[in-house]
């Protein structure tokens, strides 16, 4: 149950028009409920809080081809524009839901305010599909990517992405062309349940850790093998030769802490890593970005780390 009174002093007064919104819109995740209803909501949800796309940004849907399947993408490019770089963008929603419409605004955002090419992909989902479909759906993506373009790619993901950003980073890191660099938005990356915000914040809005545990149980089956780096990343024994990394957090989100450990991880590596900690504000922010000023602010953060790393520079 949220601690509305708590809350109500940590939290943006301005940000909580959002919450509401959502929480009239989305349950949080119940055991339950059949999936397909569960991802009818979200869907509602998502298209109800579209901002729509910048003029100018031009789309183009397809798939990848492989041996035994193909990945739905979709690409999001400025009319008459040349890219300096891509962004390969995994969206958020626990592994379970979500898809190529329902991050479809942000995307476009970010295309039109880093003028980089973006490129959305539909990886699967569980049930259906149990770990580690979504993270060969991200790595076979990647690779894909890489053969068909030589400018720089920039991974990127919001949550689940984000998990499976990192993933990928971790995975292709010693490719002849890894990437050169990640913006982690909130994301999930299998910190330590028992301490840190998992703890101060697990009643958070609009994240809470009972919705952590059960996202994580739809998206195994049952219970992780020990050190399964590609479903968590933090559990990785090397952080060495990472890419450049950003990790934009929400204060109140249980999640918050796996940014500032992902970021240990890589400085006591003797890699690039800074840990933006965003205040005031919960998990899911950015599709707030255009109704609260301090979600809006954070956006700005996020353009601002993309474009940097797509350029080569480290602002940090």
């Amino acid at each position: 149950m949220i601690d509305r009174g708590r809350y109500a002093a940590l939290l943006d007064p301005e940000y909580w028009t959002y919450i509401d919104a959502v929480t009239a819109r989305h349950l949080p995740a119940i055991v339950d409920m059949p999936v397909d209803q569960e991802r009818a909501f979200y869907d509602e949800m998502a298209a109800a809080f579209h901002t729509g796309r910048p003029a100018g940004v031009e789309t183009e849907d397809g798939a990848i081809p492989l041996a035994d399947r193909t990945i739905p993408f979709r690409r999001y490019r400025l009319d008459g524009r040349s890219p300096r770089a891509a962004i390969l963008y995994f969206h958020g929603g626990g592994f379970v839901f979500g898809g190529l419409d329902s991050h479809d605004d942000i995307c476009a955002d970010v295309c039109d305010e880093t003028g980089f090419a973006v490129i959305s992909i539909d990886y699967r989902l569980a049930p259906e599909h149990l770990h580690p479909a979504a993270f060969e759906d991200a790595v076979a993506a990647f690779d894909w990517l890489v053969a068909g373009t030589e400018i720089p790619i920039v991974l990127c993901g919001e949550s689940a992405g984000g998990n499976l950003a990192a993933a990928v980073a971790h995975a292709t890191r010693e490719r002849p062309r890894p990437a050169v660099g990640q913006v982690l938005i909130y994301p999930s990356l299998g910190g330590d349940p028992s301490a840190g915000s998992y703890v101060e914040h697990a009643e958070a809005p609009l994240l809470s850790t009972a919705d952590l545990a059960f996202y994580k149980q739809v998206r195994t089956g049952q219970a992780a093998g020990p050190g399964d780096a590609t479903l968590e990343p933090l559990l990785d024994a090397d952080f060495a030769g990472l890419p450049p990394t950003v990790i934009v957090t929400a204060q109140c989100d249980p999640l918050s802490s796996d940014g500032e450990t992902y970021r240990d991880r890589i400085l006591a590596a003797g890699g690039r890593a800074a840990w933006l900690n965003e205040g005031r504000l919960t998990h899911s922010f950015l599709r707030a970005r255009k109704r609260a000023p301090r979600a809006g602010e954070a956006m700005t953060d996020i353009v601002a780390a993309i474009v940097a790393l797509g350029e080569g520079r480290w602002p940090y």
